[in-house]
Order: structure tokens, then C-alpha cells, then sequence
């Protein structure tokens, strides 16, 4: 039973403490903090329960009821945190900031932040590979506004997009851990399979509030040096996703310092078929091995393996940004410079995240020796880089800032292998304050100092009996005996008097008494002040630390595919702006790396005068790899890499579109070819002359003839009228006549040699249509019942037997061949006379005269 906070006065101070913060925060799980524990109580309790599997107890009675309760170590917050975030809850975390001993009833509580899946910043919390995004999303009309924020980065940025299929594809680009979106809008639909949903009041989408708050985060009059005053429905959507961060962190947030806008027009479009099926990033089983990033990455820091998953999620048209590319990697290439850059960049590490951390005040003390050791290496890679012949690496250099007194102070500050958190001190090195040093001192070697005072005191007073020593209840004292007090110097301050001995103060040891009773705490207490002082002096250099970070990522990516070129015997594509594909030599870097023996590497030729590939041959014969490497080429050459070709010569393309594979949609009640079907009308109506499309076997999912004239009447759409580039894979064999019929069509074939009823796969691509499927063959390969398979080689005997003989009849008898069905029908005479005829130039009588004419060309 969940307790209602209306009714207050039945529960305990405690409860109703707690009751009035989890009003405030429905959605998320409160961590309420009581000592060394944090607690939850009533739904979240059994919630919590279930997600970490902890124990579910009672404690004690509110309002006559018992309260469910389950509790964590605030030690250990963080993996617990880390389990709740991954299965999609928020977490509100709530810390004691009123001091216990002078609190009257429960001790002040706050909630000092909200963890959620979209806006996590620890380290521990974070996949280091991939970017943590939330969207923010708002419809109006025919615009569909995009903003995302990478809150662990401080990058933020916004789009728009026309149509419910952008924004899918926008979103698989993205793949966001977390949605914002208008609750009244009819986005709710198109999400719902989606994770991380949350909608929101249509008030956080008012554009004259998210104008106020971006200028007010940006500390400008206004937003047009941004580029985006012509972008509303995005600048509402970005008004709520600042409002949002802003509430997670219960504070502002420095490290986003401008908004950059995303033009469409501007990348290589993928839509969200075209991105599962040339497995970019992630593979069909959901999986990250045997992809193209896993092939390309061996990035040295982080930060530069995210860049190139957005660099290769997000190729560009920009021909001139990826010439710049490929001259650096050329650059770094030369002399084998890469291999020295490489390992100074490694130990730089994920400085973007740091960054964040001690923008929003909570970077750990590993942060900063993170961060101590990165910027100890900028004058070294400095020098790495310094030259006159590659202005994009001179850019980046010029970018990445030297911080010498940063790397001085924190030098000085911070020790070599700190503990992970501050919170027990032993952060701050020795010598660097000598308040904390002193402190230190005084806690460390009290028993020493009191030693030092006695022996002082003996020789300067000649007590011998004279001792220094300590209870709980007095504090320190000097002790002499009855006798000899009366001998003891005037500074001397009477605190005791026992049976034989008295006990004296001094101004010197109750100076020390004050210090070391409290030593350990202030010292503690110091060392924390001092700490954030630190993270303070951090943040004011906040913008050229992260301008240099930025650019650190991206001489990593560069530095990386330089790396990859050479080891993979990658070439530098020669990019052009008439569209087309010219490719010697072409591989697949992702069958490549896999396979064991040599890949057999194939050509490829597409342009304006040789627009479709007509592609067959055998199953497993490699049609769909030498389609997918020609999208995955033209990919690499877009994001400025080389290319695993001996050669390629490449246009610009606008969009890469692939049709390939089976696979159904039963949650939105699609079958499998009506998801191919819908997959295909996507390439029909937004394919371009520019564009590059792959299409493997339409048509097969439903009756022969149905989808042989599918497959016919989509072929000769994107031939005849889109003119795209484009490779149709098929085993429908009457295709193979299409380049008598159609101007720009040419067959290719995969080879195969069949020797003793067995195939052997050539992979290898020639001129001119195949001669058979090798159906039983492959059957045969992949284990059918030799019983089975002979079944059907007899049947299929039979049927080619009664196929002949039925032709030879036909012959025989004079009757009518079947024509063939995309053979266009001549045009009758009457219907071409009736194309000239303007019935309005016709007299009566010349009217009469012409509907005879007509039925004699008829042939009535």
C-alpha cells in the first residue's frame, strides 16, 4: 500500500519528512540518506527490492500502518544507481544538510540531484565508447523539432526534420538513453516501442521561455549568432531539454556553452533500416562485434572512439571537410608519424567527461589526477604537431592550448594515486597548504609534540616530576606534584588539584589542546575547502580546456584512421562531384577482418550511363557483401577515411538507402513483407539521382508472378525515373532481361563451380547474368536430409521435363507462347490515332467520318 502525503499529522516527523519530498519527486525513486544508509520507503522500497535485489524490511509503524523499507550503503550508491539507471528509472538523491547536533526533530534534508538515463555524468555510470544522449522532441504542424544534449560532454544541439520517417531515422542515428517530449502532441504513438520516454507539460515548450532560457544560459542578447532563429519548433523543443538538465542537476550547467545546429542537407541521410542493415555500430543481434566501428576503432582515448561513432553515424557532403580529413591522415601517415602521437594521446585519456564533472562540481579526486597527467603531456604532443605542410593539423593544433600553471598547480595539489572519493581526505599533497600540513601534523603526531612540551618543561622549571598528560573529562595538563607545585612559573594556570599532585594549563597547550581536539575534523574540513578551491580554479579555464579536448578527439580519430589505413591496406578515395562509383579492388573491412582466408576482392562500376546492376547468382554466393561493401565504401569516404579498394574514385552522394534481409514488425502488426514493402516505398519516394540504393531480393516474400512484377516495376522506377545508383540483387532470372528493354542497366554475376553435385563459391563478380540458382546445392550445404534433397531433384527433373513438353506442343500446334510479361504491348492504331485527334477541330460530318476510320484501324 503506497502512503498519500495528504494527511500528515498520522505519521511520525520523520515520515512526514519524507513524505513531503517524495510529493516533489513522483517519478523517481528517492534515496533518502539517514547516517550511512540511504533508505526507501513504501512503492520505491518494493520497486528497489525487485530492481537490486536487496531485502525488503518494515520499520516500525506510520500512521498505524507498517513501512515498507529497504535501504543500500551510501558507499556502495553508486553500482545500485548505476542497476536502477540501466533499467530505465530515475533516481532522486536526497542528503542530510542540516547539522544533528543542533537540529530540533529530523535533520534538514535536500535533494541535491536527479540521476536519470539521459543525464548521467559519473564515470562509473557510463559506457566510455558511446555517447549518453537525451532528446528533447516537439511537433508542430508539418516540423518535427530535435534538440540533444550530451550531458556528460556539454555538447548541445538541435535540427529539424519534416516527416515521422526522419525522425525515425534521426532517432536510430541518435539512439537516445532518454526522450522528452510534448505530452499533447501525437509523438506518443511513434515512441512507444522506444526506451527512456518522458513526456512533458506543453508549457515546457513555449517559445519565448526557451528563447529567455537559452540567452540566459549562453549569456547573450539573443539567439541569431547561433544560426537558429529559423528553427522554432526545434528552439521549443531545446528550451525544455535546458529546463530539464537544469532540474536533474539543481544547478546551472557551465560546460554547455553554445548550441550548434544540424542540417539535414548537410550528411549523408541513412534511414533506420539502411543503419541495421550495414551493422555501423551495432550488429543485427543487437551486439557491438563484427561491425564496421569495431573494425575501425583503436582510437587511444574515449573521447576520440566516440567522435568516430558520430563521424561514421554522420558522414558528410561536405567535400572540402573531408579533403582537409584525408590530407591529415596522409600527414600522419608520413614517416610513420602516427605511431609517436599515438601513445602521447593515450595517456591523455577522457578529459571531455572530466571536464563536465568539474563544471557541475562533482569530479572526484582521480578526475584531477586525470587531468594533471593529460595536461603534463600538451607541450610534448604540442611539439608532435607543429607543422606548416597540413593547415587542418596546424587548426588543431593551434586549438589544443598549452596550461602550464593548471598543470603546475595541480602538480602541487593533488597526489599520485588519490583515493575516489574526498570525502576521508588524503587528496591534497603535503606542502601545498601549510594550514592543512600543520593540522595534519598536529593529528598525526600529537603523542611526539606532548613529549617535546615535557621535556621543555622539565629543563626550563628543573621539576622532575613535572609530566604532560591527558583525560576526557579535563583535556591536556601539566602535572606536578605537591610539593613542586609551588615552584611551577607564573604563566602557569591552575586546572586541577588532586589528592597529591595539582594539574596546570598553559596558554602554549591549551593553543594546542583547541588544535589537536579538533585537528582531524578541520584538517578534514580544510583539505575539502581546499579541494573545491581547486575545482573552482579548474572552472574558470573551463572553454579552452574544452575547446582543446575537442580538438584532442578529433587528432585521435584522425590519428586512428591514419593507423587503420596502413594496417589494413586501406587506399585515399579520390572524391568527386558527379555522381557515381568507380571502384577497383573493392572489399568488405568487416568480412575481411573476420575471415581466415584471402577475401576475394571485386570491382564495382556505377554511373549516369550505367546506373543499375542487375545482380545474380547463387545463394551464399556473396551478392549481399558486395553490395554492402559498396555502401560501406562510399560510407568511409564520407567521413574523409580511406577505403578498403586498391582504388575508388567516388561522388557525393545524398542518401544511401539498403533493402535487404527479412524481418517482421509483429509488435506493429506488420508481416514481413509488408515491412519489406513499406522499406521499399521509403526508397521509391525519397531516392534521388545522387543517391546510392542496395535492394536484395523484393519481392520474395509473397506469390511468383505478384513479386516478379513487384520487383520489375521497382526496378524500372529507379532506372526510368529516380535514376539512382543502384544495385538490385535478385533470383527471379527474368529480370535479367531488363538491359534489352532499359537504357543504364547491366548484368553482373557472382560465380560458382559445381563439381559431383557439390558447389564451390568463387566470389567473383563478372559481366552478364548467371546461368542457375545452385538452389539444391546450397540446400545441401546447410544440411537437408539427402532423402529430401533427392525428392527434390526428381521433382524438379519433372517439372523441367513437362515445362519442354508443353513448349514443344505450343510449337507443334502453332498456338501462342506465353508472352513474356514485361514485354511492352504494341500500341494499337486506333488508340494512337485517337492521341492526335482535338475533337474540337472536327465538324459534324468530320466527326462522323473519323469514328469510322477508327473502327476500321480497330479492326471491328
Amino acid at each position: 500500500m503506497s502512503i498519500q502525503p495528504g494527511n500528515l499529522d498520522q505519521h511520525t516527523p520523520m515520515m512526514q519528512q519524507y513524505l513531503r519530498l517524495k510529493a516533489d519527486h513522483p517519478d523517481q525513486l528517492l534515496f533518502y540518506r539517514m547516517g550511512d544508509f540511504y533508505e526507501l520507503f513504501h512503492d520505491d522500497a518494493r520497486k528497489a527490492s525487485e530492481l537490486l535485489g536487496i531485502s525488503l524490511t518494515a520499520r516500525g509503524k506510520s500512521g498505524g500502518n507498517p513501512i515498507p523499507m529497504a535501504g543500500i550503503p551510501y558507499h556502495a550508491a553508486d553500482g545500485y544507481i548505476a542497476k536502477i539507471v540501466r533499467a530505465g528509472e530515475s533516481v532522486a538523491i536526497c542528503e542530510q544538510v542540516g547539522d544533528p547536533a543542533t537540529s530540533k526533530g529530523p535533520v534538514e534534508r535536500k535533494v541535491m540531484r536527479i540521476v536519470t538515463p539521459g543525464t548521467l555524468t559519473d564515470e562509473s555510470l557510463l559506457d566510455e565508447h558511446r555517447d549518453n544522449l537525451i532528446v528533447a522532441l516537439e511537433k508542430q504542424e508539418s516540423a518535427i523539432g530535435l534538440a540533444i544534449l550530451d550531458m556528460s560532454a556539454g555538447r548541445f544541439s538541435l535540427m529539424q526534420v519534416g516527416d515521422d520517417d526522419s525522425l525515425r531515422a534521426e532517432l536510430e542515428r541518435l539512439k537516445p538513453a532518454e526522450i522528452l517530449y510534448n505530452e499533447d502532441s501525437t509523438l506518443g504513438a511513434l515512441l512507444e516501442t522506444r526506451p527512456g520516454q518522458r513526456p512533458q507539460a506543453p508549457w515546457n515548450f513555449e517559445l519565448d521561455t526557451a528563447e529567455r532560457l537559452l540567452c540566459q544560459q549562453f549569456n547573450t542578447h539573443d539567439l541569431s549568432g547561433f544560426g537558429c532563429d529559423h528553427l522554432p519548433v526545434a528552439l521549443a523543443a531545446a528550451g525544455c531539454l535546458l529546463q530539464y538538465a537544469r532540474d536533474t542537476q539543481r544547478g546551472t550547467l557551465p560546460h554547455i556553452r553554445r548550441i550548434q545546429v544540424e542540417q539535414q542537407n548537410d550528411s549523408v541521410l541513412l534511414d533506420a533500416a539502411t543503419r541495421r542493415n550495414l551493422e555501423i555500430d551495432l550488429n543485427l543481434a543487437g551486439g557491438r562485434e563484427n561491425t564496421l566501428a569495431a573494425v575501425m576503432d583503436q582510437a587511444r582515448t574515449p573521447m576520440g572512439s566516440r567522435m568516430l561513432r558520430r563521424w561514421l553515424n554522420r558522414p558528410l557532403r561536405c567535400r572540402n571537410t573531408l579533403l582537409a580529413r584525408q590530407q591529415s591522415i596522409q600527414w600522419l601517415q608520413q614517416d610513420y608519424r602516427y605511431e609517436d602521437i599515438g601513445p602521447q594521446l593515450k595517456q591523455i585519456g577522457d578529459i571531455e567527461r572530466i571536464l563536465s564533472r568539474i563544471a557541475l562540481r562533482s569530479a572526484r579526486p582521480r578526475d584531477l589526477e586525470r587531468l594533471k597527467h593529460a595536461l603534463a603531456i600538451l607541450p610534448g604532443l604540442q611539439q608532435q604537431i607543429r607543422t606548416d605542410d597540413c593547415a587542418h593539423i596546424t587548426e588543431l593544433g593551434l586549438q589544443i592550448s598549452e596550461f602550464p600553471q593548471l598543470a603546475e598547480l595541480l602538480q602541487r595539489a593533488v597526489i599520485d594515486n588519490p583515493p575516489v572519493v574526498i570525502r576521508d581526505g588524503g587528496v591534497i599533497a603535503e606542502g601545498y597548504d601549510s594550514e592543512l600540513d600543520e593540522l595534519r601534523a598536529i593529528s598525526e603526531n600529537a603523542g611526539d609534540y606532548l613529549v617535546k612540551i615535557e621535556t621543555r618543561e622539565r629543563e626550563a622549571t628543573g621539576i622532575s616530576t613535572l609530566k604532560v598528560g591527558y583525560n576526557r573529562v579535563h583535556g591536556y595538563f601539566i602535572e606536578t606534584s605537591k610539593a613542586q607545585a609551588k615552584d611551577v612559573p607564573v604563566d602557569y594556570i591552575r586546572r586541577q588539584t588532586l589528592k597529591n599532585a595539582e594539574r596546570f594549563i598553559t596558554p602554549e597547550l591549551k593553543e594546542f589542546e583547541d588544535k589537536a581536539l579538533s585537528a582531524k575534523s578541520r584538517a578534514l574540513a580544510r583539505e575539502k575547502g581546499l579541494y573545491e578551491e581547486l575545482v573552482e580554479t579548474l572552472a574558470e579555464q573551463l572553454a579552452p580546456l574544452q575547446d582543446s579536448a575537442a580538438a584532442i578527439a578529433e587528432l585521435d580519430v584522425l590519428t586512428n584512421l591514419a593507423e587503420r589505413a596502413l594496417s589494413l591496406n586501406f587506399s585515399a578515395p579520390q572524391l568527386v562531384e558527379e555522381p557515381g562509383l568507380h571502384i577497383e579492388g573493392g572489399r568488405h573491412p568487416v568480412v575481411e577482418a573476420v575471415m581466415d582466408d584471402p577475401f576475394v576482392a571485386n570491382d564495382l562500376q556505377l554511373d549516369p550511363e550505367r546506373r543499375m546492376l542487375i545482380i545474380t547468382g547463387p545463394n551464399m554466393g556473396g551478392k549481399s557483401t558486395y553490395m554492402r561493401q559498396a555502401a560501406l565504401i562510399t560510407l568511409l569516404a564520407h567521413i574523409g577515411s580511406y577505403v578498403p579498394a586498391i582504388s575508388a574514385r567516388i561522388g557525393i552522394v545524398d542518401r544511401i538507402f539498403t533493402r535487404m534481409g527479412s524481418s517482421d514488425d509483429l509488435a506493429g502488426g506488420r508481416s514481413t513483407f509488408m515491412v519489406e514493402m513499406t522499406e521499399t516505398a521509403n526508397i521509391l519516394h525519397n531516392a534521388t539521382h545522387q543517391s546510392l540504393v542496395l535492394m536484395d531480393e523484393v519481392g520474395r516474400g509473397t506469390s511468383t508472378f505478384d513479386g516478379l512484377s513487384l520487383a520489375w516495376a521497382c526496378a524500372r522506377h529507379l532506372v526510368g525515373e529516380v535514376k539512382a545508383l543502384t544495385l538490385f540483387a535478385t533470383h527471379y532470372f527474368e529480370l535479367t532481361s531488363m538491359p534489352e528493354q532499359s537504357a543504364g542497366v547491366f548484368n553482373v554475376h557472382l560465380t560458382a563451380v559445381e563439381h559431383n553435385d557439390h558447389i564451390v563459391f568463387m566470389h567473383e563478380v563478372r559481366e552478364g547474368p548467371a546461368s542457375q540458382s545452385y538452389g539444391l546445392q546450397v540446400a545441401q550445404l546447410a544440411g537437408i536430409p539427402r532423402k529430401v534433397i533427392q525428392q527434390a531433384r526428381n521433382t524438379l527433373i519433372s517439372l523441367e521435363k513437362d515445362s519442354n513438353q508443353l513448349q514443344q506442343r505450343q510449337t507443334q500446334k502453332n498456338a501462342p507462347v506465353q508472352n513474356d510479361m514485361f514485354v511492352e504491348a504494341p500500341v494499337n492504331p486506333a488508340v494512337e490515332r485517337l492521341q492526335t485527334l482535338n475533337p474540337d477541330d472536327l465538324s459534324p460530318r468530320e466527326a462522323l467520318e473519323m469514328l469510322y476510320q477508327l473502327r476500321t484501324l480497330a479492326g471491328a
